[in-house]
């Protein structure tokens, strides 16, 4: 009797030809990811993965809770793996089972079966008929419900026979690096790490640009967006973060620009800055935590604005999601707490009392012209910071 880790996926069912790029990709994404918990076997057999280790002191409550964070698996079960006999399976059962109901007062149960290998004498009806009635003969406490039962024991029939009792959810999506590489541009507010794990989700390995404004705003502002790179991170295989100093350029912007405008034009300036580092990355995208509507600078006027500052196509996963919608990924992924610490980010340092709403680009670019643009850029760029998560 072997325990081992069963991995699921969906979405990589549809990938046709193109399947095995994508479990590939995934199973090595998972040997990165559970690297130092020791030496682990990957094996991949009818579109299902199966690790387990040698490794006697291997922490596989810790690499289950790995595991759902990995973009690409859609539901994980430690398992018990036996040889197909059907003795076996019986015996294996009652000693779930038993495990079980010492540790949880369940009292009602029923089994399911999958037979993938159609040479084992016994049907799938007849191995849930069968093995139910032994199951209640060993524990009379127990009742069988099939509509809503307290735990149902798995049991697949394949080249062994697995059996399990719990269905743990994972992010499911695409493996990371399968999607090509993408700019995030990272404040400490409670949209943009969503924005970042959304676009992650597809598999779009992403790096993280902030833009610090010392001493406006503390080192605690930066430490807060350290920690939220970093819980991004667990899903992200890693991310480089780019501290870019931004206090200079948003003083110019303040003392020559009108009031209202310094806004729409300081996120120009952001969105020339990640461009010039995505491009030296390789992204392919940026990407912003932007929703239509939200704030003055995030109506339609204001994005196509900000939008004519780059070249580089922009994807905005939250583009019409509400606050709410945002808050609950926030709470799932664990970033929500993180980004409601009371750190200002340099977006709330100069802000305009009356910020236009819907900004003319023609007025914008004439406001523009008494910034030394290229000079603010290059100076920010060249005192960049950059940390790998």
């Amino acid at each position: 009797m072997d325990k081992i880790i069963l991995v699921r996926y969906e979405e990589i069912f549809l990938k046709g030809l193109n399947k095995h790029v994508f479990e590939n990709r995934l199973i090595k994404n998972i040997k990165q990811k559970l690297d130092d918990l020791g030496s682990v076997r990957i094996t991949k057999s009818q579109s299902r993965i199966y690790i387990e280790s040698d490794d006697a002191d291997f922490d596989f409550d810790e690499a289950i809770i790995r595991l759902t964070k990995i973009f690409g698996i859609a539901s994980i079960s430690p398992v018990v793996r036996i040889k197909s006999d059907y003795d076996e399976i019986r015996k294996t059962s009652l000693d779930i089972v038993g495990d079980l109901i010492e540790r949880k007062s369940y009292k009602t149960f029923k089994v399911e079966s999958k037979r993938g290998d159609k040479s084992f004498p016994m049907s799938s009806p007849r191995i849930c008929a069968d093995l139910g009635g032994y199951i209640l003969s060993k524990f009379p406490r127990l009742k069988v419900d099939v509509h809503n039962p307290d735990f149902i024991l798995y049991v697949e029939v394949r080249e062994n026979t697995y059996l399990y009792s719990e269905i743990i959810p994972s992010v499911k999506g695409l493996p990371t690096g399968t999607g090509g590489l993408a700019t995030l541009l990272l404040s400490g507010g409670i949209d943009s790490p969503v924005a970042g794990w959304m676009i992650a989700k597809r598999g779009v390995e992403i790096e993280a640009v902030y833009f610090h404004s010392y001493p406006y705003t503390s080192d605690r502002a930066k430490d807060k967006v350290i920690k939220l790179s970093e819980i991004l991170s667990e899903y992200c295989m890693g991310i480089k973060l780019h501290i870019v100093p931004f206090t200079e350029i948003q003083t110019s912007i303040n003392e020559k620009c009108p009031h209202e405008y310094i806004t729409i034009i300081m996120r120009r300036f952001m969105m020339r800055i990640a461009e010039r580092i995505a491009r030296k990355s390789g992204s392919l995208a940026l990407v912003t935590g932007e929703a239509i509507g939200q704030v003055a600078s995030q109506t339609m006027e204001s994005m196509l604005v900000t939008n004519n500052a780059v070249t580089l196509p922009v994807y905005r996963p939250l583009i019409g999601m509400d606050k709410n919608e945002v808050i609950e990924i926030a709470k799932r992924i664990g970033t929500f707490d993180t980004s409601i610490l009371p750190y200002e980010d340099c977006c709330t340092v100069f802000v305009a009392k009356h910020p236009v709403i819907k900004p003319s680009l023609q007025k914008t670019l004439e406001y523009e012209k008494p910034l030394d643009s290229e000079k603010l850029i290059n100076d920010a760029l060249s005192r960049t910071e950059v940390i790998k998560l």
